[in-house]
């Protein structure tokens, strides 16, 4: 099965070959220069991908950029949501932020009981 990079590189090896070894003969009705030119489409193609792939690329790095933006103002809301008398860490809008309340917390002390074997 032919994928894009191996026709690439055929395409490229024809078209190294043909101006090297053979640049004024003609090969299906064609010279190298006619090849170059229906050539010319794909490698548009090829190009374009390759400036879209680069634009993605700084796209996603402008984008992690402002998350970290975010998130440091996000911090400075909750911390200011938790310093607030009149909402503070038991306030439902501390639970609407996706934060547990205070009074909902769970403590975390567990007490394990000794299993006695049976006999």
């Amino acid at each position: 099965m032919a994928t894009p990079k191996s026709i690439e590189e055929k395409m490229d090896r024809i078209l190294n070959a043909w101006r090297t070894l053979a640049p004024d003969k003609s090969f299906g009705g064609m010279t190298v220069v006619q090849f170059e030119a229906a050539t010319a489409p794909s490698r548009a193609a090829r190009q374009r991908i390759k400036d879209l792939e680069d634009q993605l690329t700084a796209a996603k790095a402008d984008r992690d950029e402002a998350d970290a933006t975010v998130l440091a103002k996000a911090q400075l809301v909750v911390a200011g949501v938790l310093a607030d008398p009149t909402e503070g860490p038991d306030s439902a809008l501390y639970q609407a932020f996706g934060y547990t309340r205070k009074s909902e917390r769970k403590t975390g002390l567990t007490r394990k009981r000794n299993k006695q074997p049976p006999q």
